[in-house]
């Protein structure tokens, strides 16, 4: 399979490798919670038309590289992804809420790479 994508109108490979935080770095990813955030990255990836081509969850960080094709934003691709798993890991781990002020699990800033070649 050749590393490149197709589009109707457009031969595309833009692979990104992204890294986030939780808010105040607080080592909250371990066990169950690693696997839900894992699991809401690729299922919302997917829905997206993105593919997840390496996934590490670290206690403290998120590490990405990922396929995003050129019709979804890297902005947009980012929002969704960290704000759904956000609201899908509060609702399943009610503990986490009472560690975070106002609600929020991840920082505001991920760092993104572009991967040439």
């Amino acid at each position: 399979m050749s590393r490149f994508r197709k589009l109707s109108h457009t031969i595309w490979h833009c692979q990104y490798h992204i890294v986030w935080v939780p808010k105040y770095r607080l080592r909250i990813l371990t066990g169950k919670v690693a696997t839900e955030v894992a699991k809401c990255i690729r299922a919302f990836s997917e829905q997206l038309k993105c593919e997840v081509v390496e996934l590490n969850i670290q206690l403290d960080h998120v590490h990405l590289l990922v396929l995003v094709p050129p019709k979804v934003s890297i902005s947009s691709y980012m929002g969704t992804v960290k704000g759904r798993t956000a609201i899908r890991v509060f609702n399943k781990f009610r503990d986490l809420k009472k560690k975070h002020i106002g609600g929020i699990i991840f920082g505001r800033k991920a760092t993104v790479l572009i991967q040439l070649g």
